[in-house]
């Protein structure tokens, strides 16, 4: 490492590596140098003139933003020169900025605000009015209000740097200038709010949180996003427990402050007005609502009278429950129901990627990884639409580290703008285009492979002996649709695996029946299905077998049921779940509707009806119990409680799996699109782009599936 630079800044000597930035330099010695134009990781503007500084022999005033610290340097960042700039700098912005800061939605969270407060003066030399222009919508979920825009132009670089998009830009010039969309008067993007959350001041404003209420006025609950596999931490404002905005703005969580649309604004299905409340019990061939006592009572009944006579469960779980939840449904399946009949919607094959790592250490990537890789290989899906934090660990990855991307898919993806090398292949030939990359790859000093469901059975273990032939160290990060697919599967919610990958003949069981076995068997009796809806696509071949859905909404499934009892959200519980590259982080109660219970409870209430104890149904105590006996899974617990995100090591030995590539596949979800959740979230809905493609082909929703199927 080159020698430090030591220069003195506000009579302090301090040190920092040489060309580090004086406003990074003064920020890690903890001196605030304000900005409005800087921000980390985003090309340098210097526009706003804030961060003004006084250097020693430099005749003028220096922005800091620009400025590379060098040796001897001299600095003073609060001299009554420097003041007097940033007061005269920011009398110059509120020259047609509105001082409605009492309606503002930045109200309370706006820089400007502060800086005024710092450094503006009580009154101003100008006093011509106001030029005023009327606030525009760009999309449902952005507006622009142009004279409190200070034009420091942070939206344009996250969205053109951070995202790749490059939605908007830059019109006129001089003091006409304003922020504008670059397709005409609206927005095509990928509706994320980053513009939003980066802005300064209140220009731009989001849909969902505008005029609603004030940051003072809510809870704010850190939790993690209840839609795609990625993990990213959401920070819900939660007002009268009802949730009225989600962002990131503390960077906390492996996705620093990035949320994609579902992260910020995809909540609203939480107060959805279809929401489940109360349960639902068929009576004359009809659902009618009944008390949870009588509901359960009811499952209660069915279940210990089916298993009296050995008749024949079925169970599915779901890629949305937490990890306790999972763990306590595979104990719920085989303990209290007596079957191995339990699968879920596999929609990438982790343990066999599990299995062929055998005796490989380290070879499974995190997402901090994915920004620090000297470089990647893409195989099979379009990253930025199907896993948006992913993609973006990998630009910001090739921005600051210039990275080594490269990409084999089946159509055109966003990567391929900056990416090494790419090649097109169709689904199931990635692995002869992966052989013309040998070359390229072995290369790398390092690689990290992600790939999707089209590699999956025998190809992932071509794939890793693949990786072994190329010399270098390979990590690997099988993807996966949802929020807690990853924990699914590790979990055993599996007919032949267990918790942590053990063969169910350890324990003395027989492999059951596999997700579309269940669904395709005619003498099932009972078939219990937690968060899952798979009659939206195969309908149920047992026409007599009793039905149990716990949900959030009158689904397909649900309505098929015998019994339907109303489930808690992902942002109404606590718990844990496993993200798409196996670390552990913890969920947060933050909403809450009134009639839901968690599925733990659920599942816990079933079981004492049916006179069965299979443990205690309380988050912590079957955390406790999955850190004991789940192998990989006794990660440091003070990192998982403080909001952290702790890797996995699953066993590192041979999986007893029975190879299924067929029930393999991923649901094809875009940013707008997400399985059956995403259909009751009415800002996911109303944006333009919904639902989205991939690689440039139209995706069907699942209810325009259920159409096809229909006619």
């Amino acid at each position: 490492m080159a020698d430090l630079v030591t220069f003195t800044i506000d009579g302090r000597q301090v040190q920092a590596a040489p060309r580090t930035l004086l406003i990074t330099a003064a920020k890690q010695a903890g001196i605030e140098i304000p900005a409005f134009c800087y921000y980390d990781g985003f090309s340098l503007q210097a526009a706003c003139r804030m961060c003004l500084v006084e250097i020693e022999k430099t005749p003028k005033l220096q922005v800091a933003c620009t400025t590379p610290v060098t040796e001897g340097m001299v600095v003073r960042t609060d001299s009554p020169q420097v003041a007097a700039a940033r007061k005269g700098m920011l009398e110059l912005l509120l020259t047609n900025h509105p001082l409605d800061c009492p309606v503002c939605d930045k109200g309370g969270e706006c820089e400007l605000q502060d800086m005024v407060f710092r450094y503006g003066a009580g009154e101003s030399r100008f006093v011509e009015t106001k030029q005023h222009v009327d606030e525009r919508q760009w999309s449902p979920v952005v507006f622009y209000d142009k004279p409190r825009c200070i034009l420091c132009y942070r939206c344009v670089r996250v969205c053109d740097e951070g995202l790749g998009v490059g939605a908007l830009g830059v019109g006129d010039r001089g003091s006409a200038s304003e922020i504008i969309p670059n397709r005409g008067d609206h927005l095509e993007c990928d509706e994320c709010g980053a513009c939003i959350d980066i802005c300064p001041v209140g220009a731009l404003t989001s849909g969902t949180y505008r005029y609603q209420t004030r940051p003072w006025e809510m809870d704010h609950v850190g939790t993690i996003c209840t839609f795609c596999s990625n993990g990213c931490k959401t920070t819900l404002g939660v007002r009268n427990g009802e949730i009225t905005r989600a962002n990131n703005r503390d960077k906390s969580g492996v996705n620093g402050e990035f949320l994609c649309v579902k992260g910020r604004y995809g909540f609203d299905f939480n107060h959805h007005p279809e929401r489940l409340t109360a349960p639902l019990v068929r009576v004359n061939g009809k659902l009618a609502p009944a008390s949870w006592a009588q509901a359960l009572a009811t499952v209660g009944k069915k279940f210990a009278e089916v298993k009296q006579r050995g008749g024949k469960f079925g169970v599915i779980g779901s890629n949305h429950t937490t990890n306790e939840e999972n763990y306590y449904l595979q104990n719920f399946a085989r303990q209290a129901l007596g079957t191995s009949n339990i699968d879920h919607r596999r929609t990438g094959d982790v343990a066999t990627l599990i299995d062929a790592l055998h005796g490989h250490a380290g070879a499974l990537a995190t997402t901090a990884d994915l920004y620090t890789t000297p470089a990647a290989l893409i195989i099979g899906s379009d990253l930025s639409q199907q896993h948006p934090f992913l993609a973006w660990q990998l630009r910001a990855n090739f921005r600051h580290h210039q990275a080594k991307v490269f990409a084999i898919t089946s159509g055109p993806i966003r990567e391929d703008r900056y990416a090494a090398k790419t090649m097109r292949a169709a689904e199931g030939e990635e692995l002869t285009a992966v052989e013309s990359f040998r070359e390229h790859l072995a290369q790398q000093k390092s690689l990290v492979i992600l790939f999707g469901d089209s590699i999956k059975g025998d190809a992932v273990r071509k794939l890793v002996a693949f990786g072994d032939s190329l010399g270098i160290p390979v990590s690997y990060v099988p993807l996966v649709d949802y929020s807690n697919s990853r924990g699914a599967s590790d979990m055993g919610v599996l007919p032949d695996l267990l918790p942590g990958y053990h063969g169910v003949r350890e324990a003395g069981l027989e492999p059951g029946l596999a997700y579309d076995a269940i669904l395709s068997a005619t003498d099932l009796d009972a078939l219990y299905v937690v968060q899952e809806n798979p009659f939206a696509k195969t309908p149920l071949a047992s026409t007599g077998a009793f039905v149990v859905v716990q949900d959030l909404f009158l689904t397909e499934t649900a309505e098929r049921a015998d019994v339907v009892l109303p489930a808690a959200s992902a942002y109404e519980k606590a718990g844990t779940v496993t993200n798409v590259c196996g670390e552990v982080q913890k969920l947060k109660a933050g909403a809450k509707t009134m009639g839901a219970k968690t599925d733990l409870e659920i599942m816990g209430l079933i079981s004492k009806e049916m006179g069965v104890s299979i443990g205690i149904w309380k988050h912590d105590t079957v955390f406790a119990e999955v850190r004991k006996s789940v192998p990989g899974y006794n990660v440091a617990l003070p990192v998982v409680e403080t909001g952290g995100a702790a890797p996995t090591f699953p066993v590192n030995g041979r999986v007893p799996l029975e190879d299924r590539p067929d029930l393999i596949s991923s649901d094809r979800n875009t940013l707008f699109l997400s399985g059956t959740l995403g259909r009751y979230s009415k800002m996911l809905t109303s944006v333009l782009e919904y639902p989205g493609k991939l690689y440039g082909q139209p995706v069907e929703t699942e209810l325009e599936m259920k159409e096809a199927q229909n006619t």
